[in-house]
């Protein structure tokens, strides 16, 4: 395992700081680090309400820069919604869906043949126009085959895996995932990279951490301008921490997984002041969907006033935690409430960089700055849709969003103990089966009702308003809208021979 102690790491570190900070100018194009978590929740948070208070750092990131209460994911589930993010697109455009069955999230199990369509342009592969070099860390999720790996998807550098830390598994028929550097096989998890089920004990964020701060290190080195994605996945089931902070939480050991996120977010932020790039680095901490609150209470996180979590379009499902920080730039301790999703970080990147964005196809994506730099714009009308596989579940405009779908999930299941809204039954929302609403939408005032508790009378003046509002947006989004080839309807075993080699 490539991975020097903290304290060699630490002492080298400070040596080549010291011939840095005093000549390193801000350069332009700013570095870019955009942090994605894996189903933390909204109100995982102390700066969200998290009653214990447990995230200092992110806490003061936020004091530092600005929170966007109203950031949204573009999936409520972790590929499509990572798919979204480096590619700008809604998944039912750029393929990360499947149409196996109506409405049904999908993603990139070993198992899979699919991956991301070679025809999408993913984030890395725009930024090398200005020179950047891009590493991911942690999880990839976007397809396991070699033709769907990092380094093939315009990303220089890797460390991590390409799929979800689940097992362990019996290697003679299902391997366990495998653990990369570059395109060189490390090891895999619960293997050489250990997770213990029974304790939750494991160091892989901490790994993590390493290899990002080495990633900063090198390329602040040698003054190029880089983009780490940074992607760690220890608040997914089964969630895990390092000994340091095993049982160190009031929340148990989803929340020692939270602290020790946070403890990592504190440490890369404060080796770009030590590096004295805190100037020139733009920094967005969010995450990939709703926590999974089918996991809790002891392995899932919370999404705070908002209704259900993970694998529905309820806002729980959909609503990310979300902080911007570039000192110098952002204004502290700003909150803005626009409209705002993942889609979005690839627009706003490629402008921060000085690059044009793709003009051959449609984006979903729109471009930030203006907000984040406190400018005049004209984004306070943009609707977020809410798709769940191929459907068009929700859309939300303003204060006002409109269900045409409702479905939390099977009867089945909830009878087999999967439930992705427990404790919040709300009668003809929180539905069990697929419930169809286009003629007469389902309409919620998300200001005076976060929880999606009290819908809109169809009888009222104001009911009869939004719908004139929203139909429109819907119509011409639905016209537009040319779905990409599906990548996600084949699965073949056969497929989990390449990683047993």
């Amino acid at each position: 395992m490539r991975l020097m102690s903290a304290v060699t790491f630490t002492l080298l570190s400070a040596v080549i700081c010291c011939s840095l900070t005093e000549k390193l100018p801000n350069a332009s194009p700013p570095n870019i680090i955009i942090m994605l978590m894996d189903d933390m929740g909204w109100g995982d948070l102390g700066v969200f309400g998290q009653p214990s208070k447990e995230t200092p750092n992110l806490d003061a990131m936020a004091a530092q820069g600005m929170l966007l209460p109203n950031f949204y994911t573009a999936n409520p589930l972790c590929s499509p919604s990572r798919a979204a993010l480096l590619t700008g697109r809604l998944p039912v455009r750029n393929g990360f869906y499947t149409t196996n069955g109506h409405a049904r999230n999908a993603y990139t199990p070993q198992e899979i043949v699919g991956g991301i369509s070679k025809d999408e342009i993913l984030l890395p592969q725009m930024l090398k126009k200005k020179g950047y070099v891009s590493k991911i860390v942690g999880k990839w999720h976007l397809g396991h085959r070699p033709q769907y790996l990092p380094l093939k998807n315009g990303f220089d550098e890797w460390f991590g895996a390409p799929n979800c830390h689940f097992g362990p598994y019996n290697g003679s028929i299902r391997p366990n995932i495998p653990v990369y550097n570059n395109s060189e096989m490390l090891g895999r998890y619960y293997e050489e990279f250990t997770i213990n089920r029974k304790t939750g004990e494991s160091n892989l964020t901490q790994i993590y951490l390493m290899e990002g701060l080495d990633f900063i290190l090198r390329q602040t080195k040698d003054r190029r301008p880089f983009f780490l994605y940074w992607a760690p996945d220890a608040t997914h089931a089964p969630v895990y921490a390092s000994k340091r902070f095993l049982g160190k939480s009031q929340r148990g050991r989803y929340g020692d997984a939270v602290m020790e996120l946070d403890y990592s977010v504190g440490q890369i932020l404060s080796w770009l002041r030590t590096f004295g790039i805190e100037n020139n680095t733009f920094v967005f901490f969010t995450s990939d969907n709703g926590a999974a609150l089918v996991s809790g209470p002891k392995g899932g996180g919370s999404n705070g006033p908002f209704l259900c979590g993970k694998q529905t379009t309820f806002e729980g499902g959909m609503r990310e935690p979300a902080i911007a920080w570039w000192p110098g730039h952002i204004k502290e301790g700003s909150v803005n409430f626009q409209l705002a999703n993942v889609m979005d970080l690839f627009t706003t990147s490629l402008a921060l960089a000085g690059i044009n964005p793709p003009d051959d196809r449609i984006l979903d994506g729109l471009d930030l700055t203006p907000v984040l730099l406190d400018r005049p714009h004209t984004l306070q009308n943009r609707p977020i849709f809410y798709y769940r596989g191929n459907e068009l579940m929700a859309v939300r405009l303003g204060q006002y969003k409109a269900h045409y779908w409702t479905w939390t999930n099977s009867w089945e299941e909830l009878k087999n103990g999967i439930n992705f809204c427990p404790g919040q039954e709300v009668p003809d929302v929180t539905t069990h089966e697929q419930k169809e609403h286009t003629q007469q939408p389902i309409i919620f005032h998300l200001g005076q009702d976060p929880g999606e508790k009290f819908p809109i009378s169809v009888l009222t003046k104001e009911y009869q308003n939004v719908l004139s509002m929203i139909s429109p947006v819907v119509e011409q989004h639905k016209k537009t809208m040319v779905p990409g080839i599906p990548q996600l309807n084949m699965c073949d075993m056969a497929v989990m021979v390449s990683q047993r080699l």
